[in-house]
């Protein structure tokens, strides 16, 4: 029952019917006590109970980075249906057998790249799918948090490309439409020397090719002085499409000393409230009607790839190729 974990529960409990929630695991009283109350039956610091419970269909993994390929597995083994937070696991290779297991138990997967669910970029995906713009020749990502995390939290996280940008990676590819096949990045620690420290980096740019033959600038940084920064550009052949960010109110003035519109959302769960109750619907759907999920274990794979391949590429300062 951390943060992501009580979106979900909220939705789950009060906006989507037919849905009943079962149990919830958390080590801390105060998650218990979040989960209780909407009425879980079942508050336990063991997951046994959940994966135990003949009765409980799916499973949602909302905890820890390095631990979700135990729960994975077990979710698995016992026959469940699984959403999984990303990362799949901190380790390319272990995601990887993450994703075998479910295919070998016959078990639905998502992975939970929300922002796909997100009503603008999906109204862009599906503009540049249509052929809105022609045929698509570049694309812009520019991704900004207000502040970073505690450092805590970094030194688990994988670091920026593994916890951050993997968002951006997906988002480039379901945006385009197209895999990619080379990655170019650069990166500093430039905001916050305790980033530097824990071994990472606060701002970076990462060059994509794509099997189209387009390209993608994505620009990432854990710190804005204006609340947060999400805007996207694709350029194409017939025309352009752009996201801009929205505001906590749309209210545009104008005087004599200029003109001025309210500031930024500054979270990201205000900034993505929608998607994530978007996301579940199309969780619940896909399981209720046996299809294939929207994002599955192929398409987490996919942005990890591509993650450590970013990786590589500040480490050795070359552009690397993806098979």
């Amino acid at each position: 029952m951390g943060r992501i974990g009580r979106i979900h529960l909220e939705n789950l409990s009060t906006k989507i019917d037919g849905v009943e929630v079962l149990a919830v695991v958390n080590p801390s009283q105060k998650g218990r006590d979040f989960a209780a109350k909407f009425g879980v039956q079942h508050l336990s610091n063991d997951v046994a109970i959940i994966f135990d419970n003949p009765e409980i269909d799916v499973v949602l993994i909302c905890s820890p980075s390095a631990t979700h390929a135990d729960y994975a597995f077990r979710a698995a083994e016992a026959g469940k249906g699984i959403f999984c937070e990303k990362p799949i696991d901190m380790s390319l290779d272990m995601a990887k057998e993450v994703v075998l297991k479910t295919k070998e138990h016959n078990v639905p997967m998502m992975v939970a790249f929300n922002r796909r669910f997100d009503p603008d970029f999906a109204k862009v995906r599906m503009a540049v799918a249509d052929g809105h713009i022609g045929k698509p020749l570049s694309l812009h990502i520019i991704s900004r948090d207000p502040g970073p995390p505690p450092v805590s939290y970094l030194k688990e996280s994988g670091g920026l490309f593994r916890d951050m940008t993997i968002h951006d990676f997906d988002m480039a590819r379901f945006v385009m439409g197209s895999n990619v096949v080379e990655v170019f990045a650069t990166g500093d620690c430039l905001i916050d020397p305790a980033i530097g420290e824990v071994g990472d980096i606060d701002t970076a740019m990462v060059l994509l090719r794509f099997e189209n033959g387009a390209k993608a600038v994505i620009e990432g940084s854990r710190k804005t002085v204006y609340g947060y920064d999400q805007r996207l550009e694709i350029f194409g052949t017939q025309g352009m499409l752009q996201i801009q960010n929205p505001y906590k109110t749309n209210v545009y003035s104008v005087d004599e000393k200029g003109t001025s519109s309210d500031v930024n959302l500054n979270f990201f769960m205000e900034r993505y409230e929608t998607s994530y109750l978007k996301e579940m619907e199309n969780f619940i759907m896909a399981i209720r009607k046996s299809k294939q999920m929207p994002v599955d274990g192929e398409d987490g794979i996919a942005a990890m790839v591509i993650a450590e391949a970013a990786y590589t590429s500040l480490r050795e300062n070359r552009p690397i190729q993806i098979g």
